[in-house]
């Protein structure tokens, strides 16, 4: 019993440092990584008497710490799901501003017009969302150095301009919310494909996070068409998260998601969001176009019933309002459904899209299914290089292997 206790205390002395450390960088508040790597050590003062010291000492007390991290986030979320029912249930609807939501009022605070776009959404994707620097850096296709520089000129601006902490009044609601909404949308991607080498696949926090304030956000502004379009966006793709990793631990593509996993009520909730928008008879923004993108493939019960041609149409459409390099690689993987593999890669071939794993992964992809084995390998291999969460890996590197043995 001693040789435990002693265990503890070692681990105590070298490990604290760390696991706090690390728990702070994947919740992105160090008061409740110091509580949750307290109660991680006491629980192992109760556990590691009965199970035996761990092999790895650290490694279970940070994955003990997170986990307990999380009960407590998600404890939160269910509290203000609680607090936000009641406020529906009530006779009369609540003036704007009366929403009691500690995050969404921090989240109007750092989109504050008085920062530059991409800082304000940086800052709240570290202030909000819990995001690492590295996290939001590759969010941004910047340099992580460039990117902590970003996030501390934006808390300066909000501390010399005397930024109020509240949700704003009515008139200023349109000069902060689209970044509101692409930080919102930032922290569900997050969520649904974590980008952290080494890091958990899914974050269930992040896109329960997103989707919550995102509806709180619709109270506020129920005719917005862009509110509307990101909460049936982030509906639409949340509503496939259970299939989206085997039981092995490996990325499942759309096209070998088992549709029956998907989960039907939210799919129906996105889907009448989008068809109010259409019916609304308003030009489409950017998240109402990806909405509908999105309504295709779940309206789909196989990936051979989808509507490719639609699917390409609603990016030509997506292209005017967003031409940038993302929406043509993604509008060149449904061209290949559409007009074969060789025309894609032509669209494809030129993005300024190097350091952007998708991109290369993509590629092969477009490659392998034009016969060109020995360029997809080079292109798995580019893509397996980068950066980027292991259930990603292990599909990537499947894939390769599998060239040139019959696989398709």
């Amino acid at each position: 019993m001693s040789d435990v206790h002693a265990a503890i205390e070692r681990a105590h002395r070298d490990e604290w440092a760390q696991v706090v450390a690390t728990l702070a960088r994947r919740i992105g508040d160090l008061d409740i990584a110091e509580e949750m790597a307290a109660e991680a050590f006491a629980a192992a003062v109760e556990r590691w008497p009965v199970d035996g010291v761990p092999p790895k000492p650290g490694a279970w007390l940070t994955t003990t710490a997170h986990r307990r991290a999380i009960d407590r986030l998600r404890r939160e979320v269910r509290r203000d799901e609680k607090q936000r029912e009641a406020l529906m249930l009530a006779d009369t609807p609540e003036p704007l501003g009366a929403i009691d939501d500690d995050r969404l009022r921090l989240v109007f605070t750092c989109c504050h017009p008085a920062i530059n776009m991409e800082a304000r959404v940086a800052l709240t994707l570290r202030m909000v969302g819990g995001l690492t620097v590295a996290e939001i850096a590759r969010a941004f296709l910047v340099q992580e150095t460039a990117m902590s520089r970003r996030i501390t000129r934006a808390k300066e601006k909000i501390k010399a301009a005397h930024i109020p902490y509240r949700v704003p009044d009515r008139e200023d609601l349109p000069a902060r919310v689209a970044g509101v909404l692409t930080v919102l949308f930032l922290i569900f991607n997050e969520g649904y494909l974590g980008s952290e080498p080494g890091g958990e696949t899914v974050r269930g926090e992040l896109t329960g996070e997103a989707i919550r304030l995102a509806r709180l956000i619709k109270v506020l502004l129920p005719d917005d068409g862009e509110v509307a379009g990101l909460l049936a966006l982030m509906l639409l793709i949340e509503a496939r998260r259970a299939a989206r990793v085997s039981a092995s631990g490996e990325l499942v593509p759309l096209d070998e998601q088992d549709r029956a996993a998907w989960d039907r009520a939210l799919i129906a909730e996105g889907h009448a969001l989008v068809r109010a928008r259409l019916a609304a008879g308003e030009a489409p923004g950017r998240y109402q176009i990806l909405a509908a993108i999105n309504a295709v493939h779940t309206d789909a019960r196989d990936i051979r019933d989808t509507d490719w041609w639609q699917v390409v149409a609603l990016y030509d459409q997506l292209a005017r309002v967003d031409p940038s390099p993302i929406v043509r690689l993604n509008r060149a993987i449904a061209v290949a459904e559409v007009d074969g593999a060789e025309v894609a890669l032509a669209q494809v071939e030129g993005l300024p899209l190097d350091g952007y794993r998708a991109f290369h992964a993509t590629r092969a992809d477009l490659l392998r299914r034009a016969g060109r084995s020995g360029d997809a390998r080079a292109a798995y291999e580019r893509a397996i290089a980068l950066e980027g969460n292991s259930a990603e890996t292990a599909y990537l590197v499947r894939r390769r292997d599998q060239l040139g043995t019959g696989v398709q």
